[in-house]
């Protein structure tokens, strides 16, 4: 299959803010390195987690999770365990374990929530019985704010902070209707939270002494976020965002900082019009450190932190949908000066993807396969 997004060209030209926001030098790996599937039996997998002994945690958008085996042998499947709903867009999505999980057990995943013709995005937790066969104790900690009735674009990537607090991506819906909530304080639409492992907001949100602002917010400007990772070597947030037609976007996220949507962007419409007022940059808003045009549609991202491979410390890894490709970035001083494309042969779309502790890459794909990026 080839890759769509090195042959078809770019949606709009607009001139980079600065050099290297696009376009970095191509690299290539020098290790030798191995390529494997470990499963192809997943149902739509969405998120993947390592739990600590090595296993895998995967949720599957029809409503479970299951277990695989270091090798990617399914042992445990999880049902029952949150109502999917009629559309079939959107269903269970991210998943992520407790920092604690040797000694708690605990599970949070994103879901979406239908309340008749609408839906949100809800975060749930509960505690994985010894048998591993069910989730006992769920709770709902956090739906989102509104309430919508289309069934695209909810964000749900979710990470846990130095603290044991999570960051959350919320999407805009993709509603023409719906996307200027991005810039909105009261709304939790198109925007990267902050909440406790309770669903509360973290104290001293950088808009929590705004009026109708919603305490749990900590950027705003968000597209859909599908790509979220604390890069290791710096301790900052890091985002990878879906554009609309082209702009796909890498972001350094501070708080209390505009990311942008849907007043600027790098991309267009789907039908090739302008969005807005076309323009790309704009006092007070972010740009972002890196863009791609036409689009990848990024999936999901991850540091490499390992030693293992060595050439590869440091930078950052991304999966992409429509560019069905794995794609790494050499990053410096906060900067791309370096991408590689790697798997494009594969014609898969690569959904969400981890670091192992032997120094591998694991990602799952929309196809129902597990792949394991190693050394040779």
């Amino acid at each position: 299959m080839p890759n769509l997004a090195a042959i078809q060209p770019p949606s709009i030209v607009y001139k980079p803010a600065f050099q290297g926001q696009t376009q970095a030098k191509p690299v290539i790996t020098k290790t030798p390195l191995v390529i494997s599937i470990l499963s192809d039996k997943l149902e739509r997998p969405w998120g993947l987690s390592l739990l600590p002994d090595g296993r895998f945690l995967i949720s599957q958008k029809g409503g479970t999770m299951v277990i695989l085996s270091k090798d990617g042998i399914i042992g445990k499947k999880i049902s029952h365990i949150s109502k999917v709903g009629p559309s079939g867009k959107g269903e269970i999505l991210d998943v992520t374990i407790d920092p604690d999980f040797e000694n708690n057990k605990m599970i949070y995943w994103a879901y979406t929530e239908f309340q008749d013709t609408r839906s949100l995005l809800a975060i749930a937790k509960g505690k994985l019985s010894t048998d591993e066969n069910k989730i006992e104790n769920i709770t709902v900690i956090y739906r989102a704010t509104n309430a919508y009735s289309g069934y695209l674009q909810y964000g749900s990537r979710f990470i846990f902070d130095k603290n044991g607090n999570l960051f959350v991506t919320m999407g805009d819906h993709s509603g023409f209707d719906t996307r200027m909530q991005a810039q909105y304080l009261n709304s939790s639409l198109g925007k990267i939270l902050h909440i406790t492992k309770f669903g509360e907001a973290v104290a001293n949100g950088p808009f929590v002494n705004q009026i109708n602002a919603r305490p749990e917010i900590y950027a705003v400007g968000i597209r859909n976020a599908y790509g979220l990772a604390i890069n290791p070597q710096t301790g900052d947030l890091w985002e990878a965002e879906f554009g609309p037609k082209g702009g796909d976007e890498i972001n350094i996220i501070k708080p209390g900082k505009n990311y942008g949507w849907p007043v600027i962007t790098y991309g267009t419409e789907y039908n090739g019009e302008k969005v807005g007022d076309g323009i790309a940059q704009k006092d007070g808003m972010e740009q972002p450190i890196y863009y791609w045009n036409p689009s990848i549609s990024p999936g999901c991202i991850a540091f490499y932190n390992s030693s293992v491979i060595e050439e590869w410390k440091g930078n950052l890894f991304v999966g992409a949908l429509s560019g069905s490709q794995v794609i790494r970035l050499i990053i410096k001083n906060d900067k791309i000066v370096g991408e590689e494309k790697l798997l494009a042969d594969k014609g898969e779309r690569f959904r969400d993807m981890a670091i192992g502790k032997d120094g591998a890459i694991y990602t799952v794909t929309d196809g129902g396969k597990l792949y394991r990026i190693g050394k040779k």
